[in-house]
């Protein structure tokens, strides 16, 4: 079960590659559901990922965001009230993303999967969110856009979960690689966008300008898509993992790979009803 997603693909079990020692957390079952015994142990007797353990996960996560996001928001305070809660709305924002960027980096790349540093990124990117959410219900002058963002994101979360299911969608080997070469060729770009931005070439945010409605519309239009494939690969990546028996902390990494997606999807339907608000 050879795995493209940089999610997943350090985990020695989503890859296939890990091995049966005395140490429970190494013990697996193989894809033919029948038990690997080493000696007189049994993986039989642990504990393995579940749907129930990925959903229970992925709630807390997202649940941490959550509070993290309103904690932020309150604390900001009314952004047009004083430059000063403007200025703590874009050190919450560019805090919140540093941090979350890093420990998003570290969680990809860590062999064994650490609960505590996922929590931590969940809140880092809820402090985040709830800055930038600030930011954007300011500019256009209504809060309960946050509120339809949010709604947007469910909605999209639910089509997509259902579409998988019930349209019984395969994903093969080249779908997977097309996807992490777009999603990964789009996040290139954004870079270099934002560090064009950065360095004064590029005005307003380049691409992601909400001066240029149409062409920032277009982006996170594409970033949108890109978001709903990941979410396909994120459920066929959770789907193996169940079947492939691994063990319950790997629950934890399916857990911080749809909050990744979901977190991205929100943003970017945010943006969008930001400038749709802004055209009318």
């Amino acid at each position: 079960m050879q795995s493209s997603n940089p999610v997943f693909s350090r985990s020695e079990e989503f890859n296939g590659r890990g091995q049966l020692r005395t140490d429970p957390s190494q013990w697996q079952i193989d894809l033919n559901g029948e038990p690997t015994t080493y000696g007189s142990q049994s993986v039989t007797d642990q504990r393995r990922m579940t749907i129930d353990s990925v959903v229970e996960k992925t709630a807390i996560t997202l649940g941490l965001v959550a509070i993290s996001a309103a904690v932020t928001w309150f604390l900001i305070g009314d952004i047009a009230a004083s430059d000063a809660n403007i200025q703590k709305a874009w050190t919450f924002a560019m805090g919140g993303a540093l941090i979350g960027f890093v420990l998003s980096m570290v969680n990809s790349f860590k062999k064994v999967i650490s609960p505590a540093l996922v929590m931590a990124y969940a809140v880092a990117e809820g402090a985040f969110v709830g800055a930038f959410s600030k930011v954007i219900a300011n500019m256009v002058g209504d809060q309960t856009i946050v509120f339809q963002a949010v709604l947007a994101t469910i909605v999209a979360f639910a089509a997509t979960l259902g579409a998988y299911k019930f349209f019984d969608i395969q994903v093969t080997a080249k779908f997977r690689k097309v996807v992490l070469i777009s999603m990964f060729a789009f996040v290139g770009v954004m870079l270099v966008n934002w560090i064009l931005s950065l360095t004064g070439v590029l005005e307003s945010g380049g691409l992601r300008s909400f001066d240029n409605p149409g062409l920032s519309l277009l982006v996170s239009g594409i970033a949108v898509v890109l978001a709903v494939f990941m979410l396909i690969l994120d459920f066929d990546y959770v789907e193996q993992g169940v079947r492939a028996g691994l063990p319950e902390r790997e629950s934890w990494r399916a857990a911080f790979g749809l909050t990744v997606t979901l977190v991205w999807l929100y943003l970017e339907l945010l943006r969008i009803l930001a400038i749709l608000r802004g055209d009318d």
